[in-house]
């Protein structure tokens, strides 16, 4: 694979930034990134929640209701290998803008379609908003190339980082963005879309003023020029990278951990509802999944940078059988319980998911990571949007219970790959490190 037209400019570029000044723009660099994962994903959040909602109330009923989510899911996936495309010719920052420019006229849009009240609308404006969604996570990769070896995972920790703010933010701004609504005189579940063309917007904002220089340019020297044993043997093709055991495992690893953690997380509102349980109850059990998923992301980084991604994404996975299992056994009106399952759900998730990203482009030259990083996150992002709609049919076949034993079974299955690949996967690093 040869240097991109946006990488070969950047390396051309590079050298002439001097040692200290490269150090402050990275440092900048990455807290920009977390301010833009922080703002959209605030943005894409406040969405989400309403989504639900809004396609009930225009089909009168909950049939629907899962659709706008689906959608969202669906153009994440598809956004982060189109991103990362457009990344390759024109840069980083171009590759970002446009995905967050685009998740702002999907808000807009949605917030068009609930004046109408055109479902059609309504889906089409769900699946733009998820090119922001997708623009936010390409950021993670972003800080890792900045970032040297020892300390890739946690630079990605620290942008998955900001995400907690949307997490917490962004489902608490729709009660208050309703009642300016109808102040207005407008719809009151349009309040929360027109959040999501605000936060967006200002991500966007935030970007086109702050992610400067390009990206590409502040790179590590180990990802800005090809390893090199790629200069003794013609570049591998995109077929050979996602075969190696580090792209391998760790493409394994996201699709995963993503399949288990959404499977159960779905359905348990439902499941708390449909057992006599209130809203506070589900909102206690959300927010400690939340949390899990996002609060302790700086930690899962250092522990990644302190014994490597495979043996914290193999922990990973056993916290996410833990959770399966106490999900599958506790009792539908133990909301404690359920909370305590689904905070490890979430860790369990995260610590799979900030040691994959890290690992997903070990040993790659700038060109093949970016490629490789947005087809793994398509796949991420898709495996998503089959959990979600299976999730429901499981639970309408068998039971909740059920559905925490196929977690359980789905977490285990990754262990066995990661043991088949462990001497592989260790020369493979130990050689690309050398």
């Amino acid at each position: 694979m040869t240097p991109s037209p946006a990488v070969a400019r950047a390396a051309s570029h590079a050298d002439e930034i001097g040692p200290e000044e490269l150090a402050r723009l990275r440092r900048r660099m990455r807290w920009v990134l977390f301010s833009v994962a922080a703002l959209g994903s605030t943005g894409y959040i406040a969405a989400v929640t309403v989504g639900t909602l809004v396609a009930a109330e225009f089909s009168g009923g909950a049939a629907l209701g899962g659709l706008p989510t689906t959608l969202t899911t669906i153009g994440t996936a598809t956004a982060a290998s189109l991103l990362a495309l457009i990344m390759l010719r024109a840069g980083r920052r171009p590759g970002l803008l446009i995905g967050l420019a685009t998740g702002v006229l999907g808000g807009a849009v949605v917030f068009t379609s609930v004046l109408t009240e055109s479902i059609p609308l309504l889906l089409l404006g769900s699946a733009f908003t998820g090119f922001a969604n997708a623009a936010g996570n390409l950021g993670r990769y972003i800080a890792a190339d900045m970032a040297p070896p020892a300390h890739r995972a946690s630079a990605i920790g620290l942008v998955v980082w900001g995400t907690t703010v949307g997490a917490v933010i962004g489902p608490n701004l729709t009660a208050p963005a309703g009642t300016v609504a109808v102040a207005l005189g407008l719809p009151e579940l349009s309040g929360a879309y027109a959040t999501t063309v605000i936060f967006i917007g200002l991500a966007w904002l935030l970007s086109v003023v702050a992610l400067r220089p390009e990206p590409y340019a502040l790179a590590d020297p180990s990802v800005l020029r090809p390893p090199v044993e790629s200069t003794a043997a013609p570049a591998p093709e995109l077929s050979g990278l996602l075969t190696r055991p580090s792209v391998a495992v760790a493409l394994v690893s996201l699709v995963a951990a993503q399949v288990v953690m959404v499977l159960i997380m779905t359905m348990t509102p439902l499941h708390l509802i449909d057992h006599g349980q209130g809203l506070a109850t589900v909102g206690i059990v959300l927010s400690a999944h939340t949390f899990g998923m996002f609060g302790l992301s700086p930690i899962t980084g250092r522990l990644a940078d302190r014994f490597g991604p495979p043996r914290v994404i193999a922990s990973g996975f056993v916290v996410l059988g833990i959770a399966a299992t106490i999900a599958a056994i506790a009792p539908p009106t133990g909301g404690l319980i359920l909370a305590i399952a689904l905070f490890l759900l979430g860790y369990g998730w995260n610590l799979c998911f900030v040691s994959a990203s890290t690992l997903v482009s070990h040993g790659l030259a700038l060109s093949e990571r970016t490629r490789v990083q947005g087809i793994a996150d398509t796949l991420t992002w898709g495996t998503a949007a089959f959990a979600s709609l299976s999730s429901g049919l499981i639970v309408a076949a068998a039971s909740y219970t059920a559905l925490g034993l196929l977690g359980l079974g789905l977490a285990v299955i990754p262990l066995g790959f990661l043991a088949t690949q462990r001497e592989r996967l260790r020369g493979s690093m130990a050689a690309r490190s050398a």
